[in-house]
């Protein structure tokens, strides 16, 4: 069928984001490897790329996303009345706050577009990105189940700051890590990098996040070293909170 008819554009040239090894690399950041690869691969397609695209992926995965949301609130929240539950979900899963997380997991350079979206920045639009990361969610839910996705959820908002009127922007990880050790007169997190992967335009970096006053650690992977740091600290930081008062 023509693309004319599907409202496509012409797909842009084949690239870096669309091979294996960068598709691998996002299922080891998330957390989550794909039983059937092709919904990975549609959740990163946008309608200028193929009439095959993440839109339905994309409502699935708003409604996992404030189910998902509204859990994690609902339990950390517990003397907050329903008004200010609703704001603050309502700030966790705002445009902003989905393409903050959507940049930290390294999704504008796996983008499938157009050649004409691609060209007019269609990687850095706020709105497809965000757009894109519902769809994975989507993707999520259907391949592994709500539990799977709900996980996924929890890693992303790991560091942020959920108290009504914070922000969803708040702190990032690291950040929230170093105030809650802080907090507890405890010493700063020591950053390493473990292992780089992958050849230079699609490598993905392995850090470490340790502390070594009480010598526990964790791991995180992204598409770079600050990414892969964030999401250590990410880990981290949810260790911490579920093993110490």
């Amino acid at each position: 069928m023509p693309a004319s008819d599907t409202g496509a554009e012409t797909p842009a040239p084949p690239a870096a984001q669309t091979a294996p090894a960068a598709l691998l690399a996002l299922q080891e950041r998330i957390g989550h490897r794909f039983t059937d690869p092709a919904l990975l691969l549609r959740a990163l397609t946008h309608r200028s790329f193929a009439a095959e695209h993440n839109e339905r992926l994309e409502l699935l995965g708003d409604s996992v996303l404030s189910l998902a949301v509204t859990t994690l609130l609902y339990q950390h929240l517990d003397s907050h009345n329903e008004g200010e539950l609703s704001r603050t979900r309502a700030n966790l899963v705002k445009q902003d706050t989905l393409h903050r997380l959507a940049l930290a997991l390294g999704l504008p350079e796996l983008l499938r577009l157009g050649e004409g979206e691609a060209r007019s920045g269609g990687r850095q639009r706020a709105s497809i990105l965000a757009d894109a990361l519902e769809a994975l969610l989507g993707a999520v839910y259907l391949d592994a189940g709500f539990a799977a996705a709900e996980a996924l959820v929890r890693r992303l908002y790991a560091g942020t700051d959920l108290r009504p009127g914070q922000g969803a922007h708040g702190k990032d990880a690291k950040t929230a890590l170093q105030e809650w050790l802080q907090g507890r007169k405890m010493q700063l997190p020591l950053y390493t990098v473990a292992a780089t992967r992958g050849q230079a335009h699609l490598q993905t970096f392995e850090v470490q996040c340790q502390i070594n006053e009480t010598g526990q650690s964790a791991r995180g992977l992204g598409s770079s070293r600050r990414a892969a740091e964030q999401a250590a600290a990410a880990q981290l930081l949810q260790q911490l909170q579920n093993t110490r008062p």
